[in-house]
């Protein structure tokens, strides 16, 4: 396809000549580190994985297999093009080509939008469910490269994702104050990997399929290690007795906030006072911990509950936690506060891989949408902790792309190999060189 034409724009410059500006610079990519991001899923096989989970719509054939589809689609929500729009221009970009193993220029352009928009919408609740296994799988297999884990700290949690015309288990939520869709989130609160992403309807509660997808995940972890230690971690959304029941049932450790009431107020109010008392006399913010043990009325016994106190010049604070671990309170409260972290991880995930642009009108076909954003972000996270291993420091996920991906760059198809030339002065040259050595061969 010869070149778009476009009418040239001028700005003035402090130098002796005006600039013109036009979009006929030819076979150039403005996501060069892409070359990355598919060497990344050429090591791990994650597209190809998915790409046997997707159902195939098309009676006759075509000539963008599923594994293209695939590819194409979750390269371009890595890349930052989230929107299925964005595939009408990136389809002719040489290097998406060449990452979907078409040629740059004498290559099949990539698919269009209603293409892209048919894979979505061809997901069925088997393929959605296969899909889950294979990120399971992949979590499994690089959570056990050093070894069988003595333990696995599973971090629940969810998240809103506004929902815009009528789409199927759109509702409005009312603590959140919009209609959306409610996704249940899980990751490995030590390792920080995805492990799964599950989409439900937006006035679910939060802790809505949290038993019956805890009950998958703990049968898939003792399937491959018998032996492992299982804990569960989560804030007060999950703090209901179907959780705790089938948690002590499994002897799996948890730790989990609690919704403050009258009387968990009244077990702390001795220990508030006191740390009133101390912040009158010293002046400076006051943290007391202690424990009690504690009996809702939906609950068949009495569990232990560690809470912390609080006096600052904000005013008072109280905060509870139920727990079956046995670490002193302020060891346990603060091992409780540590799922913050998690709360990062979920920020990747929605703010830079964009996984809360959930279009389609289908509540199946945002499922797999969703799990293709997963899959996005695995190869994205996955490179980020190669570049760890070779020392330099975690970046957040959009400044990743910003210095890794986003490489101006002329893509040239030659008789015997094809060239592409890189921006001179990009600041990302450094984590190129450290990918090569992390990957190693790539200067061969």
């Amino acid at each position: 396809m010869s070149d778009c034409a476009t009418q040239p724009m001028h700005f003035e410059t402090e130098t002796a000549l005006a600039l013109e500006a036009a979009f006929d610079g030819g076979r150039t990519t403005s996501d060069g580190g892409l070359l990355w991001l598919s060497k990344m899923d050429a090591e791990m096989g994650l597209c190809q994985e998915v790409s046997e989970c997707v159902a195939e719509w098309r009676t006759r054939r075509s000539r963008h297999s599923l594994l293209s589809l695939v590819r194409q689609r979750v390269f371009q929500i890595a890349c930052g093009y989230e929107d299925q729009n964005d595939s009408d221009t990136l389809r002719e970009d040489p290097l998406f080509k060449v990452a979907c193993s078409s040629m740059p220029e004498s290559g099949f352009d990539l698919a269009s939008q209603p293409t892209i928009c048919r894979l979505e919408n061809a997901a069925t609740r088997r393929s959605c469910h296969r899909m889950a296994e294979a990120l399971f799988e992949l979590y499994l297999t690089e959570r056990g490269k050093e070894g069988a884990p003595e333990r696995v700290l599973l971090d629940f949690d969810s998240t809103d994702d506004p929902v815009h015309g009528d789409q199927e288990g759109g509702r409005y939520h009312g603590y959140y104050r919009q209609h959306m869709y409610h996704p249940l989130l899980v990751f490995d609160g030590e390792s920080g990997h995805l492990i799964t992403a599950l989409l439900r309807a937006g006035n679910a509660h939060a802790s809505n399929s949290c038993v019956a997808l805890l009950k998958r995940v703990v049968s898939r972890l003792r399937g491959r290690w018998p032996e492992v230690g299982i804990e569960m971690r989560a804030d007060a959304g999950f703090a209901v007795p179907a959780v705790y029941d089938y948690c002590e049932k499994e002897s799996i450790t948890c730790t989990i906030g609690l919704i403050t009431n009258a009387r968990l107020e009244g077990m702390a109010e001795e220990l508030l006072e006191e740390a009133m008392e101390l912040y009158g006399a010293q002046g400076t913010k006051q943290r007391l911990f202690s424990e009690g043990l504690y009996r809702a009325g939906s609950w068949e016994h009495v569990r232990r509950v560690v809470y912390k106190a609080e006096a600052m010049e904000q005013g008072a604070n109280r905060r509870f936690v139920v727990t079956t671990r046995n670490d002193a309170p302020e060891d346990l409260y603060e091992f409780y506060a540590m799922r913050g972290e998690s709360e990062n991880w979920i920020k990747d995930f929605k703010l830079h891989i964009k996984c809360d642009r959930l279009s389609c009108h289908r509540f199946i076909a945002n499922q797999f949408r969703l799990l293709l954003h997963a899959v996005a972000y695995w190869l994205m996270d996955s490179l980020r902790r190669k570049l760890i291993e070779s020392g330099v420091r975690r970046m957040q996920l959009d400044t990743l792309r910003l210095r890794l991906v986003k490489v101006g760059g002329r893509v040239r198809e030659l008789k015997t190999k094809i060239r592409m030339h890189l921006a001179s002065g990009h600041p990302g040259q450094r984590l190129w060189h450290a990918l090569a050595l992390a990957f190693g061969g790539v200067h061969e």
